[in-house]
């Protein structure tokens, strides 16, 4: 499973915009139906709000990826 580090310019992202942000959806509807479907994870478990915001240490898991979310 690739791994990838995103690295937090603020206090937090909201889930979707890092979807879309890291080219994982193609658009924030798109987004926001990922977690809808039940496609994405935090820290392990099935993820169903959209806008959950991450912060450092977070880990989410997504289309045969994880990504580790860094503080600034």
């Amino acid at each position: 499973m690739p791994h990838h580090t995103f690295t937090l310019n603020s206090d937090y992202i909201e889930l979707d915009k890092l979807l879309k942000l890291l080219a994982i959806a193609s658009s924030g509807g798109a987004a926001k139906a990922m977690v809808a479907e039940g496609m994405v994870k935090v820290d392990g478990e099935l993820e169903t709000r959209k806008t959950r915001k991450l912060r450092a240490g977070c880990v989410v898991e997504v289309d045969g990826l994880v990504i580790t979310i860094h503080g600034k």
